[in-house]
């Protein structure tokens, strides 16, 4: 029911604390806040869709599916008197002004069933003992494509499943967790925990906690979005409270404690991660896994201020929280090693933080073939492509040129740019770093409603780095991330390798505020902001990115392939096609990429790699588990099952421990790594680094003691598989480059 958040929660500024959001957002008119918002959708979405009864019922099925998707809660015979109330006239209602009493009608009874839902399950955890497992029933694993419940008895069944399944799953998690740490001598870490049967409902707890204490502005937010949604995956509605914190994301710095939270099944928010240097680190009392159980916002330093912050959603203690720089806040916590009910409070003035981790990043990787010849990489992690959209202080396309300077200065032969995991962020940046390899020439394409095609360029005479270049991608690189990939795919500039394709986003967004559009006299403080979508991208070589992403290169075996993950999965996606080529384009000689050479080496090593192979293997079983959609409700059974899996962990742990060993010994004598962060760019010299030893301490994060009894080996040299074959792949590159260059072959003569 809630939508993704951009980027990871910390406790970020905002003028506005949680009481004063309730009270202002129960002033805006939300009915006209719907209306403005549809009629910004009409005039500025790129589908141009006909305003009738076919729309409203999409409008409708959105808001059902963004409120129950696993059909879990509503009864069919709520859908269908919903649906011969508002299902095809939902916008009507909207442009009428009078959708906000249909939202909250439906609201109300999403809350009411879900209590009864809910509650039911507890009173069934209650008597967990009543579970003996031995039943031959299963359940399915995902409902998106089951049936309403039509009776209460068949919606207890559903529930009393997923309760017998939830329950079964802790048993034999904390049985499997208690045997490993008795093989190992170590103490049960889960011991002192709740029963499995009050920790499933303690989770059900803070679910409920979250829908009955939803406001209207909540409320208002989830209805707005699913409409906005109706358009495509990506139009959205945020809430004010969301667009700050999505801006922060985007400038990499925002102001508060520098603690990363998590909301615990028992009620209370977790600190699982402090930032070193950071407010609560320099202020020295908050400690890893302490308990936060209230927040004064503004310090006043009496109970009356202190909010009870118990089973509350992470995003409204997080809005508690965060405030102005230079002021206070007062927190009342529950210390780690305390004694039972033992509270103190700890007073930490907010502060700009800096998320570095969240940065580009880079460094040299120096190996030695089996002449004895030594050559020097460079590899450059990209997380998003960030910007500060107020003051430009902070933009990865100045980082990205400075990393790659200083690696020309490091005189490396070939570069690796990591896009994997990267959603995406500012087009400006991705235009102008796109000149860094490309020099100057288009970048994309962007078309809008009226069928206008607007090129854009980038404006950087000469590339400023002309070697032998592979990017990286996986399903999760969308975007800003697709349009930097598919241009240095189109000029022939890179060679791409990683996941069959990327996510498959080829549409542009812009934020709107609504307030802007609202009547005079009209409070529209909390209106919030629309982002609909109003151009697509495509490829300098004519195709959009949309659906399809970029495909790579050289496939390597994926995880993520496995799953149904990317642009094509998302409900009312749209559609992919092809305009014409980019005028001025030109690309290199493909020749020079040596993509038969480079694929068939990739192939042989990937062929006799164990790592790829149990790779394969996993993604086949789950693409089979996902196929089948069904999990056992017996004991025994699931026993078998789980038994099967450790002894095909243990025999790879095994079979991986003997051969890392021998990996970790070779990469002593054939690899050196040096750090090159953005603070190391001035440095005289770069610091060789151990890079499973200097990990970076950015933040001190909580000890998982259940994370601490897996004994998976970590990977040599602390290079995944695919890392590890992103070198091979350049290494022989620019080993194939370099013949080419002194026999004469080679076409690009600036590589």
């Amino acid at each position: 029911m809630k939508k993704q958040s951009f980027f990871k929660i910390f406790a970020s500024s905002l003028l506005i604390t949680m009481t004063s959001v309730s009270c202002v957002g129960a002033k805006t008119n939300f009915n006209e806040v719907g209306k403005q918002m549809l009629l910004m959708l009409r005039n500025s979405h790129y589908e141009r869709f006909e305003f009738d009864e076919k729309l409203g019922e999409r409008f409708f099925n959105s808001y059902i599916n963004e409120l129950d998707r696993g059909k879990q809660y509503f009864l069919s015979e709520d859908i269908d008197g919903f649906r011969l109330k508002y299902g095809r006239n939902m916008h009507a209602l909207l442009l009428n002004g009078e959708s906000m009493e249909a939202a909250t009608e439906i609201h109300t009874v999403f809350r009411r069933r879900a209590n009864e839902r809910i509650k039911y399950a507890q009173e069934l955890l209650s008597r967990e003992e009543q579970f003996t497992f031995d039943t031959h029933r299963s359940m399915m694993l995902t409902r998106k494509e089951a049936h309403w419940a039509d009776s209460e008895v068949e919606a207890k069944q559903i529930w009393r499943d997923q309760v017998e399944q939830g329950l079964l799953s802790e048993v034999l998690r904390r049985e499997t967790i208690a045997e490993l740490a008795k093989k190992q001598g170590k103490k049960d870490p889960l011991n002192e925990e709740n029963s499995p049967g009050k920790k499933l409902s303690l989770r059900y707890e803070r679910i409920l906690h979250g829908i009955n204490e939803s406001n209207v502005e909540e409320v208002a937010d989830i209805f707005f979005s699913a409409i906005a949604k109706s358009y495509d995956p990506h139009t959205d509605y945020f809430s004010m409270s969301e667009m700050e914190r999505f801006m922060s994301g985007m400038q990499n710095s925002l102001v508060g404690i520098g603690a990363m939270l998590q909301a615990e099944d028992a009620g209370a928010t977790k600190i699982t991660g402090i930032i070193v240097g950071g407010p609560a680190d320099k202020q020295g009392e908050l400690k890893l896994n302490d308990r936060i159980v209230g927040v004064d916002s503004a310090n006043v330093g009496n109970d009356e201020a202190t909010v009870d912050i118990m089973f509350e959603k992470l995003d409204r203690v997080v809005d508690l929280i965060r405030g102005k720089k230079g002021s206070d806040v007062r927190l009342k916590v529950e210390p780690a090693g305390g004694a039972p009910g033992e509270v103190k409070f700890i007073v930490i003035k907010r502060d700009k933080v800096e998320i570095t981790e969240s940065l580009a990043s880079a460094e040299v990787i120096e190996m030695t073939r089996d002449d004895g010849t030594k050559h020097r990489m460079g590899f450059i992690t990209l997380p998003s492509f960030y910007a500060d959209f107020k003051e430009w202080k902070t933009r990865c396309s100045i980082d990205i040129q400075k990393l790659v300077l200083r690696l020309k200065k490091e005189r490396v032969e070939g570069l690796i740019l990591d896009l994997r995991g990267n959603g995406g962020g500012s087009l400006e940046e991705v235009r102008r770093m796109t000149g860094f390899f490309t020099g100057k020439g288009p970048v994309v394409q962007i078309k809008n409603t009226r069928g206008a095609i607007d090129v854009k360029e980038s404006s950087l005479a000469q590339p400023i780095y002309t070697g032998p270049m592979v990017v990286l991608i996986d399903k999760t690189s969308a975007s800003a991330s697709e349009i930097l990939a598919g241009a240095l795919q189109d000029y022939n500039r890179a060679v791409i390798i990683g996941d069959s394709s990327s996510f498959g986003k080829g549409t542009v967004q812009q934020p709107m505020e609504i307030r802007k559009m609202m009547p005079f006299m009209v409070d529209a403080r909390r209106a919030g902001v629309l982002k609909p979508t109003i151009q697509k991208f495509y490829r300098i070589a004519g195709s959009t990115t949309q659906l399809k992403g970029v495909e790579s290169d050289i496939v390597l075996p994926s995880l993520m392939d496995a799953f149904e993950i990317g642009e094509k999965h998302l409900d009312y996606a749209m559609a992919h096609d092809n305009i014409r080529r980019a005028p001025g384009y030109s690309e290199l000689n493909r020749g020079d990429l040596f993509l038969p050479m480079l694929t068939q080496k990739s192939m042989q090593r990937v062929k006799e790699s164990k790592d790829f192979s149990y790779i394969a293997e996993d993604a086949a079983r789950m693409q089979e588990r996902r196929k089948k959609n069904s999990i056992s409700l017996n004991k025994e059974q699931r026993k078998k099952e789980l038994s099967d899996t450790e002894e095909r962990s243990n025999k790879r742990n095994e079979e991986m421990r003997a051969r890392f060993a021998k990996v970790a010994e070779e990469d002593k004598k054939t690899l050196r790594f040096f750090r090159l962060d953005l603070a190391d760019v001035d440095r005289e010299k770069l610091e060789e680094i151990d890079r499973v030893k200097d990990k970076e301490n950015y933040v001190r994060e909580a000890k998982d003691d259940v994370a601490e009894l897996d004994d998976t080996p970590e990977w040599p040299s602390s290079l995944d598989p695919v890392k590890r074959e992103s070198i091979s792949i350049l290494s022989d590159m620019v080993e194939i480059t370099e013949r080419a260059r002194v026999t004469g072959t080679l076409q690009n003569r600036n590589l």
